[in-house]
Formats: C-alpha cells, sequence, structure tokens
C-alpha cells in the first residue's frame, strides 16, 4: 500500500521503536544479528544486506540476506558463509581504507553510495565479480558503523539496493533511510554488547560451578564426577518430560530459561559437599579415618602371635622332654596361629564395605571384641577391638556409620543455605529448591525437609530420579561395583513402589529409554544389558 512520504516515515519510526525493543529482548546471538539485518533491511526498504562483527583485527561475515536473489546465509540458516574475514589492517600495518565496510569501521563514519560501480576510492572489484557469477547488479551502498556505549566500533551493517517503496526500482538510500539506519545501528549495537556481557558472565559463573565441582569431586577418587554426570542426567530426563505427548506430563514444558535455571541447579545440587571433610567422602572402608586402621588390628594379632609363641616355649621348656606334651603343646601353638589367621582375614573382609552384611557375621565381630585380649602400649590388658572399631566393622551397609552418614547427609542443608544466601536473579529464582530437593522421598521420608510429591517440583523429583541412578551404576565406589541397567532399573523400580521416586517420572525414564542414552555415555559396556521392561518391578508403559 502507498503512504505519502511522511506517513511513511513516520510508519518506519514506529516500527524502529518496535525493532529496538524485540532486540533487547533476544538471548540467542545469532538471532539477535539476524534480527538486527531483517530489521535494518526492512525500515530502509534495502534488498539485501550483510553484517559483520569486528573480531581479532578482522570483520567477520556473520549474517549475509538478498531477498531478490534468495539467498540467506549465517545466522539460523543453517548455511555457512564461505567468504573470508575482512582484514582491518594489511600485513605491514597499514588501514584498509579500499574495502567500503572496512573504511566505515575505522573511520567510524556511514558511507552512503549511490552507485558502487562508478564510485571512486573504494574496491567494489568482489561485488562486481559476484554479480557476474550470479547475474545481479549491485548499485547503492549504505554502510555504517555499529558503536557500542563505549563508543568502540563492534561491527558493521551494510545495506544494498534501496527499493522505491511503490515503484520497486533500486534507487539510493534518503538522508532518512540513513539516519534510520545509523539509529538502528545504535541500538543493535548496544543490545547486542549488553547481550555478549550477560552470555559472559552466564559463561564465567558456569565455569565457576564448574571449578567447585571439579574441587568437590576432587575430593574422592570414589566419587569423581558424579557432580559432572547427574547433570547431564538430569537434563536427559527432562527433555523427556518436555517432550512427553501423554500421560501426568503431557502439559509439561520448558522455556530455554528454564532448561538453563535447571541446568544451574543440577551443577549446584551437591555444593554443599564443599563443607564435608575428605576423611568422611574419602572413606574407602569402615576402618579407615587419616589412615586404615585395619593395620592397627594386623599388628594385634601378630602380638597375639608373639605372645602365643612365648607360652608355647615357656610351655616346651617346662615339659623337659616330654615328647607327648611337647607334641600338644606344638599342635595347640599351630592351630592358635590358624585361628589367628582366620579371624585376621575375617576382620579385614569385613573392613571392605558391602551392601548388605549377615547377622551372624556381626555377631562374630562382637564375640571377637571379647574372645581375645591383648597388652596395649602402656602395657594395660584391654580387649582386642574397642567399641568404636565393632561399631565400624559392623556396618551393616557401605563404609560409613549413622554419625558419618549423618555428617554426609548435612551437605544438602548447607547446599540449600549456601544457595539461598545468594542473590539469584528472577530468572533463577528456584535454584535452591530444585538443587535442595533431590534427597527428598514422595513420600515425604526424605531429608532434610520431609517434602512430599506435592510440595516438590517437577525439577526437583527429575533431579532426585538423576542422582539416585546415577550413584547405582557409579563404577568408581569403593564398596561395590557399578550396577547393570537391570539391576539398577530393578532397585529404581521398588523404589517407586515404595513412594521413594516420582512414579510418573520414572515411567518416562524408563518408556524413553533415558537410561539407555545416558548408559551409551557414561557406562561400561558390560553394566549395558539387555533389559526386560515387562520385569522391572512398578513399570507402567
Amino acid at each position: 500500500m502507498d503512504r505519502p512520504p511522511f506517513a511513511d516515515l513516520f510508519y518506519r519510526l514506529e516500527q524502529l521503536t518496535r525493532i529496538g525493543t524485540a532486540l533487547s529482548q533476544e538471548r540467542n546471538i545469532d538471532r539477535l544479528l539476524e534480527n538486527i539485518l531483517v530489521a535494518a533491511k526492512t525500515i530502509t526498504h534495502a534488498d539485501g544486506g550483510t553484517l559483520y562483527r569486528a573480531v581479532n583485527g578482522q570483520l567477520r561475515f556473520e549474517i549475509m540476506r538478498t531477498d531478490s536473489l534468495g539467498i540467506a546465509m549465517g545466522g539460523t540458516s543453517g548455511r555457512p558463509i564461505p567468504f573470508p574475514p575482512l582484514p582491518l589492517y594489511d600485513a605491514e600495518g597499514r588501514p584498509n581504507n579500499s574495502m567500503v565496510a572496512a573504511y566505515s569501521a575505522l573511520n567510524e563514519k556511514t558511507v552512503n553510495i549511490a552507485d558502487a560501480y562508478t564510485e571512486a576510492g573504494f574496491d567494489f572489484s568482489g561485488t562486481q565479480r559476484f554479480d557476474q557469477n550470479t547475474g545481479y547488479r549491485s548499485k547503492s551502498f549504505l554502510t555504517v558503523p555499529m558503536k557500542n556505549h563505549e563508543n568502540q566500533v563492534i561491527g558493521v551493517l551494510q545495506l544494498i539496493n534501496a527499493r522505491h517503496p511503490a515503484s520497486g526500482e533500486i534507487a539510493p538510500f534518503s538522508e532518512a533511510d540513513q539516519h534510520l539506519a545509523e539509529s538502528l545501528a545504535s541500538q543493535a549495537a548496544v543490545a547486542l554488547t549488553n547481550r555478549l556481557l550477560i552470555n559472559q558472565l552466564e559463561e564465567l559463573f558456569e565455569a565457576f560451578i564448574q571449578l567447585i565441582n571439579a574441587a568437590i569431586d576432587d575430593k574422592s577418587p570414589y566419587t569423581g564426577g558424579h557432580c559432572q554426570r547427574v547433570p547431564e542426567l538430569t537434563m536427559l530426563l527432562a527433555e523427556a518430560v518436555n517432550d512427553a505427548s501423554i500421560g501426568a506430563f503431557k502439559d509439561f514444558r520448558m522455556s530455554d530459561l528454564d532448561r538453563h535455571e535447571l541446568k544451574i541447579a543440577s551443577l549446584l545440587h551437591d555444593c554443599g559437599k564443599v563443607t564435608t571433610p575428605v576423611h568422611v567422602v574419602d572413606k574407602a572402608t569402615k576402618l579407615q579415618t587419616l589412615f586404615d586402621r585395619i593395620h592397627l588390628i594386623d599388628t594385634r594379632f601378630e602380638v597375639l602371635k608373639r605372645d602365643a609363641e612365648i607360652e608355647w616355649l615357656r610351655a616346651g621348656a617346662a615339659a623337659q622332654g616330654d615328647v607327648d606334651t611337647l607334641s600338644r603343646l606344638e599342635q595347640d601353638f599351630k592351630e592358635r596361629l590358624r585361628q589367628y589367621d582366620l579371624d585376621r582375614e575375617f576382620l579385614r573382609h569385613c573392613n571392605i564395605g558391602s551392601e548388605a552384611m549377615r547377622d551372624e557375621d556381626v555377631e562374630r565381630i562382637r564375640t571377637l571384641a571379647q574372645r581375645y585380649r591383648w597388652k596395649d602400649p602402656h602395657g594395660k590388658d584391654a580387649p582386642f577391638l574397642t567399641e568404636e572399631e565393632v561399631a565400624n566393622l559392623a556396618i551393616r551397609s557401605g563404609t560409613l556409620t549413622a554419625e558419618e552418614r549423618q555428617v554426609i547427609n548435612h551437605h544438602i542443608e548447607v547446599t540449600i543455605t549456601m544457595l539461598e544466601s545468594l542473590p539469584w536473579p528472577n530468572h533463577l529464582r528456584n535454584v535452591p529448591e530444585y538443587a535442595g530437593g533431590h534427597h527428598e522421598r514422595m513420600d515425604g521420608k526424605g531429608y532434610p525437609r520431609g517434602l512430599t510429591r506435592e510440595q516438590m517440583s517437577v525439577q526437583a523429583r527429575i533431579m532426585a530420579i538423576a542422582d539416585i541412578f546415577e550413584a547405582l551404576t557409579a563404577k568408581d565406589r569403593p564398596y561395590k561395583k557399578g550396577k547393570s541397567l537391570t539391576e539398577a532399573l530393578a532397585i529404581l523400580g521398588k523404589f517407586k513402589l515404595n513412594g521413594h521416586i516420582d512414579p510418573d517420572l520414572f515411567d518416562i525414564f524408563v518408556r524413553d529409554q533415558v537410561y539407555l542414552r545416558y548408559a551409551e555415555q557414561f557406562l561400561d559396556p558390560h553394566q549395558i544389558d539387555a533389559v526386560d521392561v515387562t520385569a522391572i518391578p512398578g513399570y507402567r508403559p
């Protein structure tokens, strides 16, 4: 529709205002750059254009568009731009003023050219070759430097072939076109600078989180990588839930901001472990503190053997050649040594954490603690095992006592305290809740707050499954081997049935084979067995 010149200008000014608002809200750099060029073409009626970014002394092609030729390269098009960057300086360091885009950037000036073929002072040979190859006629050029809030040139906006709104004929860019393009370039430069700065701050923040996680994982060779693997599994399950078209989560959808928030939360889910003592985190055996105290028990057995040998020798001396008595004493001595060796090996075996210790083994530990006596370093008669050693050796599952497990569990309270103390921006406000809920249970029997399913976000429930499955399949625990997929899913299925994990999320985890995609990245081949989903407890297809 034809508009009077004044009405057209007013319309384009309105467009410029709307464009400025839209640019400030765009988070994706490629889309932002693309929107800048498309907007500039629209308000100046340009047929084509190129957006360059100034990087390391060069102008790098970012976006190219030519409507009449159907050319769309760079940005979100998926088609790379094949042209090399334009150097701002030659090999001797002299400014490259022959290229109009470089000239505009170097001199911080807008260049408005009516006809490239007749314009003196600039090298348009590359443009002419392009025209020869495509049958195009590049004529009017408007080249505008993009300067940020610090007055630094961060890019160049170049528009080609202004079209008359009514006739469609190629015309020079008007003074109004130039002012509008310069205004847009200024707004675009600020929007681009702000987005780059925000991206850099987000990258710095994530790098800092990764640094914390590396420090936590470094505390123990047995849990190293946990802080890296749980986020990967969390996001795999979250995407499967997001894609669900049936079931309880068919309406659950995540935006890019939601994904970023969950990723940050999953990266920080164990940040409280920075305060957990290393000797607890790294407790590979039941008697380990700063060292494995099983060696002290070995020494006590050697003391018992020494005392037995002394008794045997003294009794033999007293027998004074009684062959039968000497033979019996020797047999008794050898039997005592054999029993000592058996009991020592038993205690050494008990010192290695298991998943389920038998009642009879616990009772045997307590019996041995009282059966044998020994002289301590002060020469005092003492029980063979202290109460604390008995308590450790009798640990039913794993290597941690109840008190030590409380120390470990305290990390989640520290995590919540740490995260709630931070001034989160609005788009990350749920990070403490997501990260702090991965040890809660659907039936309210979890910790630290005893939340029920209804009191937890979907994201926290997702992270709970990821945390458990990673722990079950981890191949670096000191007291167990990483479980196979079948074993891990069977345990998770039982957890579903007893109210530990979200039942609907578990069904998606199995149905969409999230477990398999994770396994192919992080598990050993022997752990990836053929899963019979019909045998998984509680699974509902």
